[in-house]
């Protein structure tokens, strides 16, 4: 029997097989299965979140205003950090010399906030208030002091609500003679109240002296002639 014609199984298993096809997936499904897989959040654990992303293209924008500002200012970066001082430091003065802001003037407001007090009481207060040298406290006192005294002399009647302007124009029509004086009281009583502005020494003293000068006034009684 002759073996040159026939293979046996052992030798067929050796031979190689026969090729199959590759495996094809279309284009479209492909790109969904891409993006399915790039979806699952252990590819994003060490992405940088929303907050962080936003900070790092402030903190990018920030560095390049400053890079162009020290082309262009004399001295390069030196010369930016001795423009930033100045401005500092002109910043400060202002806020010293104007003072801080502590109300936005809307309109005149009333010139009593608190219960009655007697123009005694508003005296020593408006003293006390000038010896720790809180001058926009002691002008405000003063002030109240001025008017509670010409309504306690009958020259002014008491009225809940009163401004300081309005105060001072009645007061004029018995005082004309501190007419002046009267208005210029009243606005440096707006001022510091509600201007946001900053007494002085000079300026209570004013105050201070129109006190005393009323004190001594003689009104007219059936006011000016017109």
């Amino acid at each position: 029997m002759s073996t040159g014609g026939l293979i046996t199984t052992s030798t067929a298993a050796l031979l190689p097989a026969a090729e199959t096809p590759p495996l094809t997936t279309p284009r479209e499904a492909a790109r969904e299965a891409a993006e399915r897989e790039l979806a699952e959040p252990a590819y994003h654990q060490e992405e940088p979140g929303l907050l962080e992303r936003a900070l790092d293209r402030f903190w990018e924008w920030l560095g390049d205003v400053l890079d162009g500002a020290s082309g262009v200012a004399p001295g390069g970066w030196a010369g930016l950090l001795a423009i930033a001082v100045v401005l500092v430091l002109l910043i400060a003065a202002l806020w010293w010399r104007l003072g801080t802001p502590r109300r936005t003037a809307t309109g005149p407001g009333t010139l009593f906030d608190e219960g009655p007090r007697s123009a005694s009481d508003h005296r020593t207060a408006a003293d006390a208030h000038a010896a720790a040298g809180r001058w926009n406290e002691a002008v405000q006192e003063r002030m109240r002091a001025v008017v509670r005294s010409l309504e306690e002399r009958t020259l002014l009647d008491p009225r809940p609500g009163r401004t300081a302007d309005e105060a001072a124009a009645e007061a004029a029509r018995s005082l004309p003679e501190h007419a002046a004086a009267l208005r210029s009281a009243a606005r440096a009583f707006d001022d510091v109240t509600y201007g946001g502005r900053t007494a002085d020494p000079d300026a209570y003293a004013r105050l201070r002296t129109l006190d005393l000068a009323l004190e001594r006034a003689k009104p007219l009684l059936t006011g000016p002639t017109v």
